[in-house]
């Protein structure tokens, strides 16, 4: 069994709920390939919500998230005793630069897609190719040369569908279709759904999450 797939099956061995491998178009901090990791959200817990977030999922965002630290922490380590370098992007990791709050060191979003396990939908979320966009996403930057991509998935998964578009009470989303090369801001205005939240939502949370465009979704299983 090639090194690959034996990272693989240690990262699923981890409780991960799926896994992808990508080459990036241009390196990262020197890290030329990259690992997604797909967890899966409690679908009972998102059907509680409503015209707004619960108590409950913003403390399982917060658990899943730091249950996707860990697992790509540990397959860093994984890495790393194999003689690798890595660096680990977190589940929601951003970075204040220049007063912009609204982007990480890399789309975990848009290497999940170059991975093959998804595509971006309408509410700018990923859907999962099985789970749809019930899921978490955090990202392993390595400079460990993988040979087996995943290879990304052409087909747009909303077609005509606009529910999260008429959903959404931050009336932040355009409603265009996610094609190979749109911008974020083509699609949602990260600003606008931000500061919604803060303002409607700071009872739970502090205004970190929503969750109506997931909860609306055709495509949750």
């Amino acid at each position: 069994m090639d090194f690959q797939k034996n990272l693989e099956n240690y990262i699923l061995s981890l409780g991960v709920s799926d896994v992808g491998f990508a080459k990036l178009n241009e390196p990262v901090s020197g890290m030329e390939y990259a690992v997604s990791f797909v967890v899966r959200l409690s679908e009972a817990v998102i059907d509680e919500i409503s015209t707004e977030p619960t108590h409950t999922y913003f403390h399982h965002y917060r658990t899943v998230n730091a249950f996707l630290d860990r697992a790509i922490l540990q397959a860093g380590m994984f890495l790393q005793n194999a003689g690798y370098k890595y660096i680990p992007v977190g589940a929601s990791q951003s970075i204040n630069k220049d007063g912009w709050n609204y982007k990480g060191l890399i789309s975990s979003r848009m290497v999940a897609c170059m991975s093959g396990l998804g595509t971006i939908g309408k509410s700018n979320m990923f859907i999962h190719k099985d789970f749809g966009p019930a899921v978490r996403l955090g990202t392993l930057l390595t400079n460990c040369p993988f040979e087996n991509m995943g290879e990304a998935i052409k087909e747009n998964l909303c077609g005509s569908c606009t529910k999260c578009v008429d959903a959404c009470p931050a009336k932040a989303l355009t409603g265009k279709i996610y094609t190979e090369g749109t911008s974020r801001e083509e699609i949602i205005n990260p600003e606008k759904c931000s500061e919604f939240m803060k303002r409607e939502f700071k009872h739970i949370g502090r205004g970190a999450v929503c969750g109506i465009c997931m909860k609306v979704c055709p495509k949750r299983k």
